[in-house]
């Protein structure tokens, strides 16, 4: 037998003796144990669930614009994914930035590298009918054609078409959830609601067209009633602001993201008569800037998570100076017999590591089932997403091993310098 494979069998065989003495010192003081135990568990399954949501929140999204299209973007009024307040002078970042209109759309619509721009903006109204109110109902402006890039499909009825939007018709397309709460069983393609504020004394009359169901995702699950008008309409018949419309612009298939970036930014800055030197008055967003902007603030929320839950990795790490300093001062004979029949210092240290590492492993073990258990309860009780990573699995039992090492290297390190002649003399 070589000196390695000699070495190996005397770690292996030292390792395995430290597991079998660990665990009768863990049964044999199993209350101070549990607390330590406890302690670990709740820092690990703290953090096994926070990444168990942030990850799946992250992937649901990425989902979700991936099913919209890769390469589409969005124009926007400024760049609101840049974390700030206003301008530095009081003033909000879209003072000096003017409104994108339909008539821009329009334009870029008839790029040669672009399918389709649609001009789009947000608000909220009030639906009534025949008496049955549904308030702060989530709405949006659009041109014809959106049905095409959204995630669903009509279950009844119809999108409005591009005359009946520039004829500013009084149409509405609305979700398959509000038209099981306004109409119930009957069928809600013809019927006309009043649509506007209540509060203000501000109803219109629109006739339903299409009931639109969403695919099942993070933002389906989060926003149930929701209406979709020609924007002409929600102008001019709803009053509605489009202060901070969008354009959604889908470009062809034999044309890169960037290439059509390039033709979209060409034709607004000479639609908007800038100079070669005058910065964009306008912006694009991608899907990657959203994602991005998204890892931002879940990286400091799972950083602060993080922190938060080390706290019960502190107190299981102080658990376990705790209870093997106890342990080594109860178990003194034991050492001196240890050492008498030839146990080294590096043997004893590696046996209380082991105990110790045993110990808070265990924590995480149980942290990682209370962890699973509980992204599982928020997965089926909320609209949020948990999705496990295999990075957390590792991360939790390794944190918890070295938190192990860390604390009990004080007491190992005891137990390792005592005097054999000492030990086998304590009582």
């Amino acid at each position: 037998m070589s000196n390695g494979d000699g070495a190996r069998r005397s770690g292996l065989t030292a390792l395995h003796e430290g597991l079998l003495i660990a665990w009768d010192a863990l049964k044999a003081n199993w209350l101070r144990s549990s607390l330590t135990i406890l302690g670990v568990a709740v820092g690990v399954s703290v953090v096994v669930a926070m990444a168990a949501l942030i990850t799946g929140i992250r992937s649901s999204v990425m989902e979700a614009f991936e099913s919209s299209g890769p390469n589409n973007f969005i124009v926007t009024r400024f760049d609101f994914t840049a974390v700030r307040i206003n301008e530095g002078d009081g003033r909000p970042p879209w003072w000096n930035k003017p409104q994108l209109t339909p008539f821009e759309a329009e334009r870029i619509d008839r790029l040669p590298g672009i399918r389709e721009a649609l001009y789009s903006f947000s608000f909220q109204v009030d639906f009534d009918y025949e008496g049955h109110n549904v308030k702060g109902v989530q709405a949006q402006g659009y041109s014809s054609g959106w049905p095409g890039y959204a995630q669903g499909d009509f279950i009844a009825g119809r999108d409005f078409t591009p005359a009946e939007v520039s004829e500013n018709r009084p149409l509405v397309v609305i979700s398959d959830a509000l038209a099981e709460e306004l109409f119930g069983q009957r069928d809600p393609v013809g019927r006309h609601v009043r649509v506007g504020s209540a509060f203000r004394g501000t109803m219109e009359s629109f006739t339903v067209v299409g009931v639109f169901a969403q695919e099942p995702n993070i933002f389906s699950s989060a926003v149930k009633y929701f209406a979709i008008f020609p924007y002409t309409a929600a102008k001019r018949r709803l009053r509605q602001s489009d202060w901070q419309a969008q354009i959604f612009v889908v470009p062809r298939d034999s044309v890169s993201m960037s290439e059509a970036q390039d033709e979209v930014i060409a034709a607004l800055r000479t639609l908007r008569g800038l100079g070669p030197r005058e910065e964009n008055n306008f912006s694009l967003l991608e899907s990657r800037q959203i994602l991005q902007m998204l890892d931002n603030v879940t990286r400091v929320f799972f950083l602060v998570m993080l922190l938060l839950s080390s706290a019960g990795l502190m107190v299981g790490g102080v658990g376990v100076v705790g209870i093997m300093l106890i342990s080594v001062t109860e178990r003194t004979r034991e050492i001196g017999v240890r050492k008498a029949v030839g146990a080294t210092r590096r043997e004893i240290l590696w046996q209380f590591l082991v105990e110790a590492s045993v110990l808070t492993s265990i924590g995480a073990a149980i942290g990682l089932l209370g962890g699973w258990s509980l992204s599982g309860a928020v997965a089926h009780w909320t609209p949020l997403p948990a999705r496990i990573p295999l990075w957390a699995v590792f991360a939790a039992l390794t944190m918890a091993a070295l938190t192990g090492m860390l604390f009990g290297l004080i007491p190992a390190y005891r137990a390792s310098r005592m005097d054999p002649v000492v030990a086998l003399g304590h009582e």
